[in-house]
């Protein structure tokens, strides 16, 4: 059950932030997964200690949701910066 739900957070954090970075058109759906599970991942290991919400995995919540939209724009960023040389 808990895989199910990462890809399926995963996958809405992953769209949702590739709108708010402005690279929908680029991404599929398996990448939009795939930036949503490894931004819930980074955005757990570095948010969720600073601002004293739980993770994915801790359960479903509002917070949970925001630590991995904004860990998932952080890697969006990351690799907007390496791929351009600049961030959107």
């Amino acid at each position: 059950m808990g895989l199910i739900i990462w890809l399926i957070i995963g996958g809405i954090v992953g769209w949702l932030a590739s709108l708010v970075m402005r690279t929908d058109g680029q991404q599929g759906i398996l990448l939009n997964v795939v930036v949503g599970i490894v931004g819930a991942f980074l955005g757990g290991w570095l948010i969720s200690p600073l601002v004293g919400v739980g993770t994915i995995n801790q359960g479903v919540s509002i917070g949970s949701v925001l630590v991995s939209l904004v860990g998932a724009i952080i890697l969006l960023a990351i690799v907007n910066l390496f791929r351009r040389g600049r961030v959107r």
